[in-house]
């Protein structure tokens, strides 16, 4: 299997995770549900996990895309875009993991880092479509319409 198709068999889900994960954490606010809370932090850690295959094929996949005749430019758009967003996945999901122990274990820390957890999630969601457009506009003519 090359990076290329490792690529792209990994890249949605940590594009998609971590959207799914401010959705729930924004119901588990309105319904008060510790268990939400712990799903929308597992969902947002995960996202970090698929992340790493994602991030480490990208480097071949380059290559191999550049040797089809694809834009250096638009790969280098995306490159940089999706380390961004690689880095910050990163950190959130060591944020999330920590609220996730702390929920488990009661602990009142865990009402601090949960607005942490939510407004750089939302940043990473925004990241997340950035990603997944720069990404798109390698292969798909008619993303670059936009």
């Amino acid at each position: 299997m090359t990076d290329a198709q490792v690529h792209l068999m990994t890249n949605h889900l940590p594009l998609i995770l971590p959207i799914i994960g401010v959705l729930v954490l924004i119901i588990a606010l309105i319904i008060q549900s510790n268990v939400s809370r712990r799903i929308g932090y597992f969902l947002i850690a995960l996202g970090g996990l698929y992340t790493i295959p994602a991030f480490f094929s990208g480097e071949g996949a380059e290559h191999i895309v550049e040797e089809l005749g694809r834009s250096h430019d638009l790969i280098h758009e995306h490159e940089e875009i999706a380390e961004t967003f690689a880095y910050l996945s990163y950190l959130l999901s060591v944020l999330a993991l920590i609220a996730l122990y702390m929920s488990w274990k009661k602990k009142t820390m865990e009402r601090i880092l949960m607005p942490i957890v939510l407004i750089v999630a939302l940043a990473l969601s925004y990241l997340a479509f950035e990603t997944g457009r720069s990404g798109g506009k390698i292969s798909h003519p008619e993303v670059l319409k936009d």
